[in-house]
């Protein structure tokens, strides 16, 4: 389809006071902001602050007729697009307009091939079929650089990672050339060396297309790297909008300058050189047995943890690193005996690796996880108090039902939330209050380890800086060990003492988190820092795609 020109002073996408109404409940007001050809716009805000209604306002995908725009204007090429009849919406999205979303397991058909997925969009909009069909989608992906584009034609989604999952999308959305690409987080369910490569193919392909980037996110450091202007949000109003570099140097407005202060920081706690050690493993295995054939003959093994030893000390933090599927997790639930494995394992001197489960369990109540999804780790059905006293419950400290109410207020007074709030429900909370449950659940039983498995992962950035500071203030208070596995080496960075980092089961580099952070000296490790400090993308095969 050929492009209409129009006067180069018209705003490719121009939005004039738009609201959005759930209901009665007002969900974005008054809100303006224009995209020009060629550039990048960030939105920008936490978790509730408009920036996807605003967006998918744009091509009106909201569940209409509960949601409704008392007012505004959304202009395409100076067309009027709200209230514009739905065969011509239709022309729009995908054909000029497209979207690529946070998380594509949810966008992609699971029961479809790629090649099928991509080639719905093409044979919709451009009537494609046939060779020149399998030639657009070649074309398509070797563009977005997925990797033996042509062997993984008929591959389903769940047999992609993350990132070429995420390639796949924004395949999707290029397909009819858009003017403008709408990236609603997409790169926040992705590991950060997947996240810089994804960022990096974004500017590539908007060089090579010349599309504009509405980017929607809450993450200031995606905005510094990749955008040319931002509108920063709240509570469904711009607050704030200018030049990136402006912004940054001199930001005007109070919430801003909250953002740009919200990264996690500070010190890990000093370490203490005679700490009595908590947890140790010595050769630790984690083999998955692959069987092949009608008998189920073991024919290899995923070795998930290979080979790996680690100690933490009391009040001292072992950050454990790496991508999706080094086996970070996997160590961690080894560690606590929820997953079989060889080799040695010891909490407070004592051996645990071949306790049967009944001697064990009087030694869980001093190891307790908290785990990256809050929402998904509390029970819907339960309240508040039922979740932080499960645990007082299972192990007989609980006493009578004063004294548990006292020791679950006590609990999440200690996290931070008011003891009031035990009678609620887990859904009335935000994403940050139900990571503090979790940790209040985890420390009803006075433990001496905990184990977080992405605690901050699926957070806003301002919300991960006050759980990284309520963590490094327990750990103070309590004298803590925590093995804290993450991606994210920002966050690793303000919490632990001694560092390992994964790739394939095994430990490429260990030793104080300082030294490695300064000097690290595998490819590998100097691949995460940079991927996630400086959102920069590393080639040549050290990272997973």
């Amino acid at each position: 389809m050929m492009k209409t020109e129009v006067n180069a002073t018209v705003p490719l996408l121009e939005i004039r006071d738009l609201s959005v109404s759930f209901g009665e409940l007002p969900a974005v007001k008054r809100v303006a902001f224009a995209l020009n050809r060629g550039e990048t716009l960030a939105l920008v805000g936490q978790s509730g602050s408009g920036k996807s209604v605003s967006a998918l306002s744009i091509l009106q995908l909201l569940p209409y007729p509960h949601a409704r725009h008392p007012g505004g204007s959304i202009r395409l090429r100076g067309e009027e697009l709200l209230g514009a009849a739905p065969a011509r919406l239709r022309e729009v999205r995908g054909n000029q307009i497209a979207m690529v979303f946070q998380e594509p397991m949810t966008s992609l058909n699971p029961l479809h091939s790629i090649d099928k997925q991509i080639g719905e969009t093409l044979l919709l909009h451009k009537g494609l079929s046939g060779a020149r069909l399998r030639a657009r989608i070649l074309e398509l992906l070797d563009l977005v650089g997925l990797p033996d584009a042509a062997r993984r034609l008929n591959a389903l989604p769940h047999e992609l990672s993350g990132g070429q999952r995420q390639r796949v999308m924004i395949a999707m959305a290029l397909a009819n050339e858009p003017d403008i690409l709408i990236a609603d987080e997409p790169t926040t369910a992705l590991d950060v060396t997947i996240q810089a490569q994804i960022l990096k193919l974004l500017k590539d392909l908007q060089a090579k297309l010349g599309m504009a980037i509405l980017f929607i996110t809450h993450d200031l450091g995606i905005v510094r790297k990749l955008a040319d202007r931002v509108c920063v949000m709240r509570a469904g109003e711009v607050v704030e909008t200018g030049a990136v570099a402006e912004l940054f140097a001199d930001p005007r407005h109070p919430y801003t300058r909250q953002l740009l202060a919200a990264e996690p920081g500070g010190e890990p706690p000093p370490e203490v050189a005679d700490a009595p050690e908590v947890m140790a493993g010595e050769a630790l295995k984690v083999w998955f047995p692959l069987k092949r054939g009608a008998f189920g003959r073991v024919a290899d093994h995923v070795k998930a943890v290979d080979g790996v030893t680690a100690s933490v000390r009391e009040g001292q933090t072992l950050g454990v690193v790496g991508e999706s599927g080094s086996g970070k997790t996997t160590l961690g639930l080894a560690l606590l005996r929820l997953l079989s494995s060889e080799g040695a394992i010891r909490f407070g001197g004592q051996r645990i690796d071949g306790l049967p489960n009944k001697a064990l369990r009087p030694l869980r109540k001093g190891m307790q996880i908290v785990f990256q999804d809050p929402f998904g780790s509390l029970s819907p059905r339960l309240s508040v108090g039922e979740i932080v006293e499960e645990g007082l419950l299972v192990h007989g400290l609980a006493g009578d039902r004063a004294a548990r109410r006292a020791r679950v207020a006590q609990a999440l007074e200690e996290v931070g939330l008011d003891p009031a709030t035990q009678d609620r429900y887990p859904h009335e909370f935000s994403g940050g209050q139900r990571q503090r449950i979790a940790i209040a659940r985890a420390l009803a039983l006075q433990p001496r380890l905990l184990v977080l498995d992405e605690p901050t992962s699926a957070l806003d950035v301002s919300v991960q800086a006050q759980i990284v500071d309520l963590l490094r203030e327990l750990q103070r208070r309590h004298r803590l060990a925590y093995v804290f596995i993450s991606h994210d080496l920002r966050v690793v960075r303000a919490l632990a003492n001694h560092l390992l980092v994964m790739k394939g089961g095994r430990v490429v580099e260990a030793g104080p988190a300082r030294r490695v952070f300064d000097r690290p000296q595998h490819p590998y490790t100097r691949a995460l820092l940079a991927a996630a400090l400086n959102l920069e993308a590393v080639d040549g095969g050290v990272v997973a795609t």
